[in-house]
């Protein structure tokens, strides 16, 4: 709920309130779920395909589709730098 240093809140950035500086566009993080692993485990990030990173974009999904809610796009890291 609270950013932390240079990394905005996970919270924030769901609720669209988070806009990504010239910064962080160039470091390939923009507004999604793919930011909020970066904030959370910015470490697998930046490498390519990740298993656990593609296990959690699955579950998000999941319960995406039970609330009927679309996931959106930018759902992965993988390009992105790490905060």
């Amino acid at each position: 709920m609270t950013a932390q240093g240079n990394k905005p809140s996970s919270h924030d950035v769901i609720i669209g309130r988070w806009n990504p500086s010239s910064a962080d566009r160039s470091a390939g993080r923009v507004p999604r779920y793919g930011v909020i692993t970066n904030i959370v485990n910015g470490g697998e990030c930046g490498c390519g395909a990740v298993d656990s990173v593609a296990d959690r974009i699955g579950f998000y999904k999941r319960y995406c589709g039970m609330f009927l809610v679309s996931p959106g796009d930018n759902l992965d890291c993988n390009n992105q730098m790490s905060f």
